[in-house]
């Protein structure tokens, strides 16, 4: 089992709250070693959320990521 850590997207409006990890363009979850990492991922890609009150107020409630920890445990046959 593997610990690291993944972006989590949240929108919370009128119809709901929101959460799941944020995904590539690949449907892979970006995962990153350190929540720093992560942290600093978020920053970069989506940190213009903070600025932008028109995307955190209705109809999309945008807030910005948070950096979760995720645990990965791969099965299967050898």
């Amino acid at each position: 089992m593997m610990n690291l850590w993944a972006a989590e997207w949240r929108a919370k409006n009128k119809d709901g709250e929101t959460k799941h990890l944020v995904y590539d363009s690949r449907c892979i979850p970006e995962l990153f070693r350190t929540r720093q990492e992560c942290r600093e991922w978020i920053e970069e890609k989506y940190g213009y959320i903070k600025t932008r009150k028109d995307l955190r107020e209705e109809p999309f409630g945008w807030r910005l990521p948070v950096a979760v920890k995720v645990h990965i445990e791969l099965t299967g046959e050898k």
